[in-house]
């Protein structure tokens, strides 16, 4: 049976593989994106709601499928406000999550990050982890979060301090060995697939460390 996704950040970097991958799944016949701006892939498949995400609880009547990917994220050197960035990283995956419950959507894919965790002092780790937190709590049937650790890959707007961070984790990659493997940096075609592949899946296991994302991917 064809089935209906949603995605959530289609526009950045990791959501337009996913959006690819998913154009070419013939499990899916209608792709329904939620974004404020419009993507350049044209496709019968694809159905566009341009809209303010903030305000997502408006177009309940439209969010609705099988599976939600979401891909949202912004960055500190981004969004130098601490509530707007908290808006993104926290509010609308929760907001979404809490839409797709009701909606009796039962599979939600989310994007977190590595070090996500509700008791950090880190403002962005912190806020990651209140994301995971509430988005759990929604019991959405198969909730699977991803926490990559810094993502390869070239973005279309320049990002200094990731571009820095970036030579270097390529210098440090091959020292990441054992139990250090969560830390090397990830190819978002590895966090696009295996959003991918867990849709389709029955995993009981609702969070997945950086390694265990390019394991899947690579299975």
């Amino acid at each position: 049976m064809s089935k209906t996704t949603i995605i959530l950040g289609a526009t950045g970097l990791t959501g337009g593989i996913l959006l690819k991958k998913l154009l070419a799944d013939t499990t899916y016949s209608k792709i329904k994106l939620f974004s404020r701006s419009s993507v350049d892939v044209k496709s019968d498949k694809i159905e566009q709601h341009l809209i303010s995400l903030f305000q997502l609880e408006n177009y309940k009547e439209d969010f609705t499928g099988d599976v939600v990917f979401c891909c949202i994220g912004t960055t500190a050197a981004k969004t130098k406000d601490s509530a707007k960035y908290k808006q993104i990283d926290y509010g609308i995956p929760v907001k979404a999550a809490k839409i797709a419950k009701e909606n009796t959507i039962n599979t939600f894919v989310v994007m977190s990050s590595m070090g996500a965790d509700v008791t950090s002092n880190t403002f962005y780790n912190q806020t990651k982890g209140e994301m995971e937190r509430d988005v759990l709590k929604q019991k959405i049937k198969n909730t699977y979060i991803l926490r990559p650790s810094l993502i390869g890959g070239n973005r279309e707007e320049f990002r200094l301090g990731e571009r820095i961070g970036k030579g270097i984790m390529s210098i440090l990659n091959p020292l990441f060995v054992g139990g250090l493997k969560k830390y090397k940096m990830i190819d978002p075609e590895d966090i696009a697939t295996c959003m991918q592949i867990l849709a389709r899946s029955n995993k009981d296991q609702a969070i997945f460390s950086s390694d265990e994302i390019v394991e899947i991917a690579n299975s």
